[in-house]
Parts: structure tokens; sequence; C-alpha cells
């Protein structure tokens, strides 16, 4: 089907051609329905909110946000054939993000390997005061973390969507409005992004759904128009810095990880190849003021290992801090970082975006076709219930993992000296290639755990002997 334009059927509050009786009525709604600004309350979850059904004509949903969250939810409902429509402000853009995807991801959503820049099988972590962790010795030989750039992997999700049938509508969301009753769309109001490259203004737009997926990041507009609950947010900058040859030839298959109140004070620092550079970046929530000086800190000790470089581009972007209090409200559905999906202790997100994206279509096409409807609840069930079955416990304990080793330095140095562990690392690859919680062998748990105590106490000496020995000097 061609690119929908302003004159499409679903534009406007006058245009809205639908099929059989009950799909006049719609129309007639729909016509008669005056488009304000006006924000309504969230309608109640007592109250059945109900979409089209099935035998009358196609579902339609927008979805807002062409990342991997939106990009994937696009697809899953253009399979199951509900009218899509995705609305993404920046097709040619990307997001400052340090690029490393768990293995598993490359079969589960079947990415091509033209997509991976390197193949890291070295990860090393340097404590703050530089000790180096080698996290890369237990890699199995078929192993390794696929490193990408997100403008390549969103793109190449994108076009598979629209090869599926969404309509890409290269736009900005400005707001949504909430139906007034129960069989009434949603209307999303856009800017559509200008005819030619020279104009200088975009085409107000409307288009009227069944039901939102809201996908636009940490800055969601479609989580402040359904009251989907604050939360707190990270901010992560990134330089990407283009190096010689030979400095480049180190990164080859490296990635590292530096920790320490220098780089951050509740996150890490990266330093991650890509094709032809490497993503120098940090992180933090609680010195969002001080994100530039962090990252001086991570180029400082990065050092003479990027010397030489060419800054060929600086990033910054908001990132979530935990999930939304509410992810779903009556026909809206939140994913990837929309909804929060981002671990506090790895940051990381590309994966559970892209999961979180066609879970939520999935269960929008699977409720559509099984009940002729798609009603909160079924969204709660089908999508929420189940994304949090599988997920939610990973988050609880990476947030944990981050509370305990990133609230200090002493912290940070027994995090350290834990990754140099061959069974930590096992247990970490366990989870982190392949998506899934490793148990482990109890008695190995049980060591570990006493491992972890001594870490941390030790850690702890040397770090007030460390201080202790700072302040004798300032006083002297």
């Amino acid at each position: 089907m061609a690119a929908v334009s302003s004159s499409h059927p679903l534009h406007g509050d006058r245009h809205c051609l639908l099929s059989s009786s009950s799909s006049s009525r719609f129309y007639l709604r729909l016509r008669a329905h005056r488009i304000t600004s006006t924000r309504r309350s969230p309608p109640s979850t007592a109250v059945p909110i109900v979409a089209s059904s099935s035998s009358s004509r196609p579902l339609r949903a927008a979805v807002i946000g062409g990342g991997p969250a939106g990009a994937s939810a696009s697809e899953a409902l253009s399979l199951g054939g509900v009218e899509t429509f995705l609305i993404e402000r920046s097709p040619s853009g990307s997001k400052p993000c340090g690029g490393a995807i768990p293995l598993c991801m490359l079969s589960e959503f079947d990415l091509p390997a033209h997509l991976v820049d390197r193949c890291v099988t070295r990860m090393r972590v340097l404590s703050p005061s530089n000790r180096i962790a080698d996290f890369g010795r237990s890699l199995h030989p078929n192993e390794f973390i696929p490193m990408l750039r997100r403008e390549v992997l969103d793109s190449f999700l994108r076009n598979r969507a629209v090869s599926a049938g969404a309509h890409l509508l290269p736009g900005l969301c400005t707001s949504l409005q909430l139906p007034a009753s129960e069989s009434d769309p949603y209307i999303v109001h856009y800017t559509a992004s200008p005819p030619s490259p020279g104009s200088l203004a975009g085409i107000p737009s409307t288009l009227a759904v069944d039901v939102v997926v809201g996908a636009d990041g940490a800055n969601s507009r479609v989580a402040r128009a359904v009251c989907a609950g604050g939360y707190a947010t990270a901010i992560a900058f990134q330089e990407r810095i283009r190096l010689p040859p030979a400095a480049m030839s180190h990164y080859a298959d490296l990635a590292e990880m530096y920790v320490g109140t220098d780089v951050s004070p509740d996150f890490y620092a990266w330093v991650f190849p890509k094709c032809d550079h490497v993503a120098v970046g940090t992180g933090t929530s609680i010195a969002k003021h001080d994100i530039k000086r962090l990252q001086g800190g991570i180029r400082a000790r990065a050092g003479p290992k990027i010397v030489g470089g060419e800054v060929i581009r600086v990033e910054a972007h908001p990132i979530p801090e935990h999930p939304r209090p509410r992810r779903v409200v009556g026909r809206v559905a939140l994913v990837g970082d929309a909804a929060g999906y981002v671990t506090r202790c790895s940051g990381e997100g590309i994966y559970f975006a892209a999961k979180s994206g066609r879970m939520c279509g999935e269960a929008i096409v699977r409720s559509w076709k099984e009940r002729g409807m798609v009603t909160e609840t079924d969204l709660k069930n089908e999508y929420l219930g189940k994304w949090d079955d599988e997920y939610l416990g990973m988050f609880r304990f990476l947030d944990l993992l981050q509370r305990v080793f990133y609230g200090s330095n002493a912290g940070r140095e027994a995090l350290v000296e834990l990754c140099a562990d061959e069974y930590v690392q096992r247990m970490t690859f366990e989870s982190y290639l392949h998506k899934r919680m490793a148990t482990g062998d109890w008695r190995k748990n049980l060591g570990l755990a006493w491992r972890t105590v001594s870490s941390l106490m030790r850690a702890s000496i040397v770090g007030w002997e460390i201080e202790r020995l700072r302040m004798t000097a300032v006083d002297s």
C-alpha cells in the first residue's frame, strides 16, 4: 500500500472511511468529534474499553516512535493483519547508545550479520584504582557480544515493518486525545515532516485509531497523555571518536567498562568499538549537571588508547531508571524506554525494547483475533502480565546489584574483584547472552556469596585507608 498522505481517509476529523453499520456510527461520531487540546482523565479500569470488532473492519493501531520497540511492535501488528501507522520523528537520526546486544537477539529477531560492526570477545572492567578484570576469559568459542550502531539497526527494523505492511509516517507526535466514550477512537495529533528538504514547517495532521502503542522514549508524550506516572531518568552522553588505524586495531574485538566517581557516581563509562570508530561515553542520574566533567573523566582514564582520535559525533539522551507505575492505560500500551525497560546495573535497553514491542504487538493481535476486541484487561493480561513474569525478576536483581556495587568506590573495587571470578563471568554471560536468569550450582552460589561479602569488606578497608592517607596529606 502506498505511503499515507494528509488526504488519507484516517487523517483529519472529517474523513474516516469505514465499512458496516457499526463503522458508519464510528464515522459519524468522529465527524462530530471536536478536536481540542483539553487533556481528559484516563478511562476508568472499571469500564470496559473496547476496540473495533474484527468482523467489521481491520483494527487500526498507531505506534509512536520508530526505534527497536516501535519498529518491532509495528512488524508484529502488521503481520497479524492490523492496519498499522508508525510515526517516527527522525527516521535518519540515532540515539546515543553503547550498541551492545545479547547474542540471542541475532537469531530471535532474524538480524543479518551485516548489521554487526564488531564481535567482541574480550571485555575489560577497570576499577577506580585501574585494577583490570578480564571479563572475556569464560566465553565459549562460539560466543561473542555483537556491537552495532543504532541508526543501522533502527533503520533495518523499520524497513522490515514497512515490508510487513506498516505505514511509516515521518513526523512528530504532538499530543494524544483520549476517547470520550469506550467506543470512540484515539486521536493522534502529529506534525508531518516537511514534504521537501527546503521546507521549514511541517504539516499538522491527525490520525484516528483503535489502539496506541507508545514507543517514544524516556520523555514519552504518550505516557504523559495517559497519566502513566513519573519516573527517574538518567542521562547518557557519548562521543564517537575515529581513531588512527593502530589505535583502532587495539579495539578490534575489545570493549572496556570503567567504574569510579571520576567517570560516574552511579553508573559506568564505556569504550565500545564500532565499524570505524569507538563510542566513548558515560551516564548518570544523580549528577546530570556534571556530565561533561564525567565525560572528561572517561577520556582521561582511556588516555593514550584514544589519543589522536577525531570526534565525529556528540550525542546525549535521557534513559529511564525504572519501569513506569502504569504501562497500560485503556487501549494504550507503553513499550521500550517509554515503559522504562532499561536495566540499572548494565544500562541495557535495546533487547528489552525490541522484545517488549514484539510482545505487545502480538498480544494486541491475539486478543483481537481470539475475542474480536482489545480491552485494557487484555493488554494487562496478554502483554504486561507475561512481560513481568518473564523479566521483572531480572530487573529487580540488577537493580539490587547497582545499589550494592555502584554506591561507592569501595563497592566498585569489590565489583571488579568479583568480575575476575570465572564462575561470576559464566553466570553473567549465561544470563546476558541468552536472556535467562542463570541458576547455577547452589554450592558454588554459596561460595560466591561468601566471596562477595569478603570482597566488599576488603574493598571497604582499603577504601578507608586510602581516604585516611588522603586526609592526612591534606592536613599536612
